[in-house]
């Protein structure tokens, strides 16, 4: 794996990239969004919401209205599907909303993000947390919702063509930090997962330990692969994902100037390469959270 050399340090959390007509954009937690075309000189575009839906404080009545977290973009059937989460920091009082443009660009007249409403949510009663939404297709492009952080861990739901939950369905756990034949430890720290289907494998991406502590933050990115995908992920260990594995991919031991690394994703460009996004504290600034980007590709052979 090779980290890219980057001219400017971007500001984001719980970063994704997707691209479109050669221009790359990267999207965070927060809303913030920036352009680049070429991975490496970035120009900061603006918010793609200000201030959120009505609808969302029926499911998150002590949201603060401002920011939703951790965003997910895909294009299907035609559009943009834009998928991000609101939730109250340490509880699962949490949901998922769906935004939906014809483009990217913001300089495009068609350019509009439209409010498609709640994909799905979760409750204090419930063993989930509505959050971390990373949208992932099977071997037959049929489309799934990878969820999660803490209480039971990393689950997936399938999705309908209109990229909505099926109605009825239950959420498989395939990821948490249980030990086999143990009890769900009180505090389980699995969160921020990605599914990257590559050479008839799927690798399960995710995040370990805790966040957003700057340059004492302790997250690290793990790795397990599975035949299918809804598992069961492996590590290199033969450990299942569902009970602690994962392959460290990368910590705060990876890079002397960056702490925390985590809350990845993964994206294919036009060219073949694989690239690995994801966010680190750098030490140098206080600790505060910047973009880190690196080619993959021989990694995943």
């Amino acid at each position: 794996m090779s980290l890219l050399e980057m001219p400017a340090l971007v500001p984001v959390h719980d970063p994704v990239i997707a691209k479109e007509n050669g221009v790359y954009y990267c999207y965070s937690t927060h809303g913030f969004f920036y352009s680049s075309s070429d991975l490496k000189s970035w120009k900061y575009c603006g918010k793609v919401l200000e201030g959120l839906p009505s609808w969302i404080f029926d499911f998150v009545p002590d949201s603060d209205g401002k920011d939703f977290w951790a965003p997910e973009i895909v294009f299907r059937d035609g559009e943009w599907r834009f998928y991000y989460a609101v939730s109250s920091f340490g509880k699962n009082t949490s949901v998922i909303g769906l935004l939906t443009n014809k483009t990217l660009n913001p300089a495009s007249s068609d350019y509009e993000w439209k409010d498609r409403g709640k994909v799905f949510s979760s409750g204090k009663d419930d063993s989930f947390n509505a959050i971390d939404a990373a949208v992932c297709a099977d071997e037959n492009g049929n489309d799934f919702l990878l969820f999660g952080s803490f209480w039971g861990g990393l689950a997936l739901l399938p999705l309908e063509k209109n990229g909505f939950v099926k109605e009825g369905s239950v959420p498989k756990f395939i990821a948490s930090r249980q030990k086999k034949g143990e009890k769900l430890p009180e505090v389980n720290p699995v969160e921020g997962g990605f599914i990257f289907y590559h050479n008839k494998k799927f690798y399960l991406f995710a995040s370990h330990d805790f966040c957003c502590r700057g340059s004492a933050s302790s997250y690290h990115i793990v790795l397990g692969k599975a035949d299918r995908i809804t598992g069961p992920y492996l590590d290199e260990d033969d450990v299942d994902m569902l009970f602690g594995g994962g392959t460290i991919l990368r910590d705060s031991f990876s890079f002397e100037r960056f702490a925390g690394p985590g809350h990845n994703s993964v994206f294919k460009d036009d060219d073949g390469k694989i690239y690995m996004v994801y966010h680190a504290y750098d030490r140098n600034d206080n600790g505060n959270s910047k973009l880190m980007i690196e080619e993959i590709s021989d990694f995943l052979k």
